[in-house]
């Protein structure tokens, strides 16, 4: 019995390897509309698709971002300055586009752009904090992805939905891990949706790496800390405080630099004929943090009281 299971899984796995491997046609007359490229994974899948002869349209927050990019790429990228909270700025962008691909439709539509801060525990932040993450993260996701959809239908292509292993596991930054598992129940909504439009939606769940919205968490919750008022001070404790600094510096410094295992999931979920629903790039997700999430509430909450300190008044 065990001899013909583990031969169904070969030939399962053969088989989506086989479909997955093949790549579409006519890559070059494809558009590409990416949110978030002025640093980051953005920055980096826009000019290695740029590289690979697609048609770019880049978004960046700001001039000077759009303009670096194009003195590294090609002519036929394009750029133009977006604010996913803003839906004017959207709707002005959807314009933009719709000029830009004429009647071919968008064919991909990357939804990257995304904040990391302010990024602490719950107590030590407010509502406007948790709006701010929200309001880029999810909303202005969903904002793009309204505007944009009757161009990606027209040509019955992509949606990539940028997420994270805290869409998958709750574990730290409230603000940050709410928005991507809005982004994930969203995504698996708007795919059922749009399959018989011949629309396919993925998810991108990336593991730790260096990007400077790492860097920014760690400052944000140093500000976090000496913002704090001293009743949630005496509370917690400097040990929490410092113990907690620690685990996410060691996260930060043990996250990979190889941008290029993101960036080759977005491109395959953009290229491939057999697109993949999530993909999840880095060891740490494939390893720890996916097979984390699939544990039991009461087994993971222990593993995270072990891992994470106690506040200095615990019980």
């Amino acid at each position: 019995m065990w001899l013909y299971l583990t031969a169904l899984l070969g030939v399962y796995f053969l088989r989506r390897w086989y479909q997955e491997r093949k790549t579409l046609e006519n890559l070059t007359e494809k558009y590409v509309l990416i949110t978030g490229c002025s640093s980051g994974l953005g920055n980096h899948l826009a000019r290695h698709l740029d590289a690979r002869g697609l048609r770019v349209l880049a978004t960046c927050t700001t001039q000077k971002g759009a303009e670096q990019l194009e003195k590294v790429t090609s002519e036929r990228l394009k750029t133009t300055v977006l604010d996913v909270t803003r839906t004017e700025s959207v709707a002005a962008a959807t314009e933009w586009v719709k000029e830009q691909v004429g009647n071919k439709g968008l064919w991909g539509l990357v939804n990257n752009a995304g904040i990391g801060v302010p990024s602490a525990p719950s107590e030590w932040l407010t509502k406007d904090g948790f709006a701010k993450v929200i309001d880029v993260n999810f909303l202005g996701m969903i904002d793009m992805t309204l505007h944009m959809l009757p161009l990606v239908r027209r040509a019955r292509g992509r949606v990539v939905n940028m997420s994270s292993m805290m869409g998958r596991l709750a574990c730290f930054a409230a603000p940050y891990t709410a928005s991507k598992y809005g982004v994930e129940a969203f995504s698996d909504i708007l795919r059922r949706e749009m399959h018989p439009f011949g629309v396919q939606v993925s998810i991108i769940e990336p593991g730790c790496f260096k990007t400077p919205m790492q860097s920014n968490i760690v400052e944000s919750y140093n500000n976090a800390w000496s913002q704090a008022p001293s009743d949630i001070k005496e509370a917690y404790g400097r040990h929490y405080y410092e113990r907690c600094l620690y685990l996410l510096k060691f996260c930060h410094f043990t996250g990979s630099s190889n941008f290029q295992q993101v960036t080759d999931s977005m491109e395959h979920a953009l290229t491939s004929c057999s697109p993949r629903i999530r993909y999840c790039p880095g060891w740490d997700a494939k390893l720890f943090y996916v097979p984390l999430s699939y544990l039991p509430g009461s087994v993971l909450d222990f593993l995270m009281r072990c891992i994470w300190p106690k506040p200095a008044q615990a019980v």
